[in-house]
């Protein structure tokens, strides 16, 4: 593949580069990162209510942005979240006080999961977006967001991974014993190496790949890094 790829530690440093020489706030990055997953998701068609499954990490601030984005544009939303608020941590914790003010419903199982709940969640979905784990996650994914992931591969609603199929492991490719099989797959700035891998192919789906404006110069001295 002729695709550039920025794998787990270039993709760190991608992100330390744009804050600390180009100035680029985290926040700019993680609203670009998701209003692009919002505009891939309605280039592909919502027909009924979106499901945004977050963890704790940069990744669910993404889901936090996307969901802010698709009520703007009209579209029924609905966050479920496995962190406690008061874990958030940086530009997702902002991102989760922002979103707290609107009327996008976010349940919690911060506090215990509810796996019938979460069927009953699911199973009203036209879509599911995946901000459960990013790219710096490796290894199988813990109790309960193991049984989540199973949850949402079962659930009749077609899968938009943010970044990465959480449980799929962005430089191997390898997927874990619980991976999310993403219908489609989002990814920011360049594409992972191991979305490339035969045996990632059932877990990635169709992949689009959205900038953040990072500079293309970065992007291309990163690459280049040894």
């Amino acid at each position: 593949m002729n695709t550039p790829t920025l794998n787990r530690q270039q993709s760190r440093r991608l992100d330390c580069r744009a804050m600390e020489e180009y100035g680029i706030l985290g926040l700019v990055l993680m609203e670009n990162a998701g209003r692009g997953a919002a505009d891939v998701l309605c280039s592909l068609g919502i027909a009924g209510p979106v499901v945004i499954c977050c963890g704790r990490g940069n990744n669910a601030g993404d889901g936090f942005v996307l969901a802010r984005h698709l009520d703007l544009r009209g579209h029924v939303v609905h966050v479920v979240l496995w962190a406690p608020p008061e874990a958030l941590s940086g530009d997702a914790a902002a991102n989760y006080r922002i979103l707290a003010k609107t009327d996008v419903p976010i349940t919690s199982f911060a506090e215990g999961h509810d796996p019938a709940r979460l069927d009953a969640i699911l199973d009203g979905a036209a879509w599911i977006a995946d901000g459960l784990l990013g790219t710096g996650a490796q290894g199988d994914p813990r109790p309960p967001l193991d049984d989540v992931i199973d949850r949402i591969n079962t659930a009749p609603a077609p899968v938009l991974a943010i970044d990465l199929p959480s449980g799929l492991d962005c430089d191997t490719g390898r997927a874990s014993a619980h991976a999310i099989r993403a219908a489609h797959t989002c990814t920011f700035a360049a594409a992972k190496p191991g979305f490339f891998t035969p045996e990632a192919q059932p877990y990635v789906g169709r992949l689009h790949v959205r900038d953040i404006g990072v500079p293309r110069k970065l992007i291309d001295a990163v690459l280049a890094e040894p």
